[in-house]
C-alpha cells in the first residue's frame, strides 16, 4: 500500500505540470485544464497527508517520519494550499498580463 500511494501521488503530481502547462494554449488560458491542474495538485497534497496520517512514525520513510505531530501533518494540507495560492497568483497577475500585451 505504500509504495502504491508513492505512485499515486507521483502520477497527480506529473499530471498537475503537464495540465498545467496544456492549459496556456497559443494567446489564452484554456479553463478546465487550468481547473484541473489545480485540482490533481490538491488530490496530491491529499495522498501525502494520507500517508503521513499512516506511515509517519513507522520509519518506512525518514522524509514521512518527519511529519510526527498533527501539527506537521496539518502543514502538507497548509502548504499544498499555499503552493496552489501561489500558483493562481502568479498566473493571474504575471502570466495572463503577460501574454494579453503580447496579443494586443
Amino acid at each position: 500500500m505504500f509504495y502504491l500511494l508513492i505512485i499515486i501521488a507521483a502520477i497527480f503530481f506529473i499530471a498537475h505540470v503537464v495540465l498545467l502547462l496544456a492549459s496556456f494554449s497559443g494567446s489564452k488560458l484554456l479553463s478546465n485544464r487550468y481547473f484541473y491542474s489545480h485540482l490533481t495538485l490538491w488530490i496530491t497534497g491529499i495522498v501525502v497527508f494520507t500517508m503521513a496520517m499512516l506511515y509517519s512514525g513507522s520509519n518506512q520513510s525518514g522524509f514521512l517520519d518527519y511529519f510526527d505531530t498533527p501539527f506537521k501533518k496539518g502543514m502538507i494540507l497548509v502548504a499544498t494550499f499555499a503552493l496552489s495560492l501561489v500558483a493562481h497568483c502568479t498566473v493571474r497577475f504575471l502570466v495572463l498580463p503577460m501574454m494579453n500585451r503580447s496579443n494586443g
